[in-house]
């Protein structure tokens, strides 16, 4: 188990190197005019008159770093590791990334939120089993346009397309959908070929593995195969294109490391959202308190132990949360330090997850933006 004791979460820098700041710079009203990129932009990308951004769901600087050998054609890459956002989770990150938001704006604020009395599974937009596109349509959960209002070209997976999950951090794009990894590549070349400035294209290989089968050599194969992919666009591109590489979190490796919250501690829980490595507790009205000291005398060795106004106060999800977004927080957060999750039987899937991800620990919270010029 990596410990990260004495040190305390990185709480991202939103206004600085963040993925929230990629669109804006890139399709505001001044885009690629003289001066007008944030100094942390990679310079290809500031050279360069057309974009394809690529991210690389679940692909930190800290593990990018760690096996750099295995990844060539990105080590080539000029550029440098950026925040993601809080929670580092997949429905948050992705959804800041197109919008330009915080979480705090866009709200939301976790894989797993509380929504109208239900904890609603956002990338399944699902209550238990239940779809609730219905009833919580996503374009009202997630009010603000993405991309700007453009119409920017999204390469990722066809399956996705009309997905809810998809209308709330994707809606009003130009689906350009793949079926093999192999059409990324070919995809976005047309797209630039046709006259596009930006194009936006997902791969979610690299989450998918790291969750399924953890690091070691399934995982060390992936990579490679991402750095395949990557070598293939800048070939595939037309001259004088940039390809940018960023990702919406990093993983560390839980395993096995699995806290079971006591019965005392959930006395005064009536719910619980987020997920494993950033676990909302839902207290009974005046419990709170109860419950904070609760769970700081039982997890504050491996854990920080949080309330919901600190949360707020401290900026974790920018520096405003709309009342409506308040609502969806809970009262107390158990936010993993070392590489542990909690246990919610509520929060559980078809395998458990070996790789995790949500807290703000380095491992985590610092990616990769990196470019190259085709």
């Amino acid at each position: 188990m990596t410990s990260t004791s004495g040190v305390g979460p990185i709480i991202p820098d939103y206004a600085g190197a963040n993925v929230r700041g990629i669109v804006p710079a890139l399709l505001g009203p001044s885009a690629w005019s003289v001066g007008t990129l944030p100094p942390w932009m990679p310079k290809p990308v500031v050279d360069s008159e057309q974009c394809v951004l690529l991210v690389l769901d679940g692909l930190g600087w800290d593990q990018f770093q760690m096996h750099r050998d295995l990844m060539p054609t990105l080590s080539t890459f000029v550029g440098q590791s950026i925040h993601t956002v809080a929670p580092t989770t997949t429905a948050t990150a992705l959804t800041s990334i197109t919008t330009g938001l915080t979480p705090g704006e866009h709200g939301l604020v976790g894989y797993r939120m509380l929504l109208g009395g239900d904890v609603l599974n956002v990338l399944r937009w699902a209550v238990d089993d239940k779809i609730v596109r219905r009833q919580k349509p996503p374009s009202a959960v997630q009010p603000f346009d993405p991309f700007l209002g453009c119409a920017v070209p999204v390469v990722s997976m066809a399956e996705l397309e009309n997905s809810a999950f998809s209308e709330a951090h994707l809606r009003g794009s130009t689906p350009a959908g793949w079926r093999a990894s192999s059409s990324i590549a070919v995809t976005a070349a047309a797209e630039i070929a046709g006259g596009e400035r930006f194009v936006y294209c997902y791969y979610g290989n690299v989450d998918k593995i790291a969750h399924e089968r953890g690091f070691g050599p399934y995982y060390e194969a992936e990579l490679r195969a991402a750095d395949r992919l990557i070598s293939d666009m800048l070939e595939a591109l037309p001259s004088g294109t940039s390809l940018m590489i960023t990702a919406d979190h990093g993983q560390v490796h839980v395993g096995d490391n699995i806290i079971y919250p006591s019965e005392d501690l959930l006395h005064g829980v009536t719910m619980q959202s987020g997920e494993g490595r950033f676990r909302w507790l839902h207290t009974r009205p005046g419990a709170q308190v109860d419950v904070t000291q609760t769970a700081s005398a039982e997890v504050s060795d491996t854990a920080w132990v949080v309330t919901k106004e600190q949360v707020i106060d401290e900026g974790w999800f920018g520096p405003t949360v709309a009342p409506p977004v308040r609502a969806r927080l809970g009262d107390v957060a158990l936010v993993a330090r070392d590489d542990v999750t909690f246990h919610e039987s509520a929060d559980s899937g078809p395998y458990r997850l070996i790789c995790r991800h949500g807290s703000l620990t380095s491992a985590e919270v610092n990616v990769p933006l990196m470019a190259a010029t085709a």
